[in-house]
């Protein structure tokens, strides 16, 4: 088992990109699967996979994550968000290794007025949020030394809101009511490579600072920082699929003296300017 061997799941994703592009420069020996190479709902090929290359820390990124997908297919969403955990864990628990399972702010229901630290008790509304809120408990309760991150609107390489933002044309409509703060995954994977590198486990909220913004806000900001020419409209959230509220407090963070991400306007305007 290599000392320095960590096995990133869903490596093809915004988290999953973020790790591979640092981990490498920092002396680690980095394996990347996505679904094709090794589908985490089947046990046994997470475990064939586990043993052969005996990493010393797994990262779960692999997830179904699109909240509408999720409703409609309530039963893939669980296999894949709560089963595919399940299994990682076992198989890190097998190695003595450590698990790094990323999860969400949907676990909570939104009805708060202040920012949720990880002592709050999380109540999923969404299907996305529940299998996600399964995944974090089949970990804590099979894999000893686990860490589950929770974060919010992320982005980086591949689609999400920002993409969405400079590919649309002449007017994008965007949620008023969804408050949360926009978390770079660049600024996620550094904040991950220093809790692996360390002895902290449990639960940690990591989100860029600066917040809370809503949706709304986040497009006028996006438009502000490329001068691109488009209406920004705002509208109703679905509040059936996503919180209305789900600013994280990064709590743990700080009482275990580590550093939390950057402003997310900071952070925004730093991966736009490396887009160009």
């Amino acid at each position: 088992m290599s000392k320095n061997m960590i096995w990133i799941t869903g490596a093809d994703g915004h988290v999953g990109t973020a790790l591979h592009k640092v981990l490498p420069e920092h002396g680690y020996h980095v394996l990347c699967t996505n679904k094709e190479d090794v589908d985490v709902t089947d046990m046994d090929a997470v475990r064939l996979y586990a043993e052969m290359n005996r990493p010393t820390v797994i990262i779960n990124c692999a997830a179904l994550t699109n909240p509408s997908e999720c409703e409609a297919n309530p039963e893939e969403a669980y296999k894949v968000n709560a089963i595919g955990a399940r299994n990682l864990a076992t198989a890190a628990e097998r190695l003595g290794a450590k698990l790094v399972q990323m999860s969400t702010d949907d676990v909570f229901d939104g009805d708060s007025e202040v920012p949720y630290n990880e002592f709050d008790n999380p109540v999923p509304r969404s299907i996305y949020g529940k299998s996600k809120l399964a995944g974090e408990r089949m970990v804590s309760s099979l894999c000893t030394r686990h860490i589950i991150i929770r974060s919010s609107w992320v982005y980086g390489t591949g689609a999400d809101f920002v993409h969405e933002f400079l590919e649309a044309d002449g007017r994008i409509e965007v949620a008023s009511d969804e408050c949360a703060v926009p978390t770079s995954a660049k600024e996620l994977a550094k904040v991950i490579m220093n809790l692996i590198d360390g002895t902290n486990y449990g639960i940690f909220h990591i989100v860029c600072t600066g917040g809370p913004v809503s949706r709304y806000e986040y497009a006028v900001k996006l438009k502000e920082l490329t001068g691109k020419d488009i209406e920004v409209k705002e509208t109703a959230g679905q509040k059936h699929v996503r919180p209305v509220y789900s600013l994280l407090d990064n709590m743990m963070l700080r009482i275990c003296g580590l550093e939390e991400p950057a402003d997310w306007k900071e952070s925004l305007q730093e991966f736009l300017k490396e887009m160009r």
